[in-house]
């Protein structure tokens, strides 16, 4: 699964700055988190970026397949 941040921001018209303001976190782990860099995402940052982005975790996934 990936996260789908950079297109929720680009459907919503914000940006990545924006919403590393609003969630707090440092640089490094919000740049890991929005390019899936990261191998887990805690439950109070899913549920942040719930509230921020107004959606469900449903929308922040996106499932791929390796082949």
């Amino acid at each position: 699964m990936t996260l789908r941040i950079l297109e929720i921001l680009k459907e919503k018209g914000k940006t990545k700055y924006w919403l590393n303001m609003q969630l707090g976190l440092s640089f490094q782990n919000f740049n890991n988190m929005v390019y899936n860099k990261t191998k887990s995402i805690k439950f109070e940052n899913l549920e942040a970026l719930c509230d921020i982005l107004e959606c469900t975790p449903n929308d922040l996934f996106k499932e791929y397949h390796n082949k």
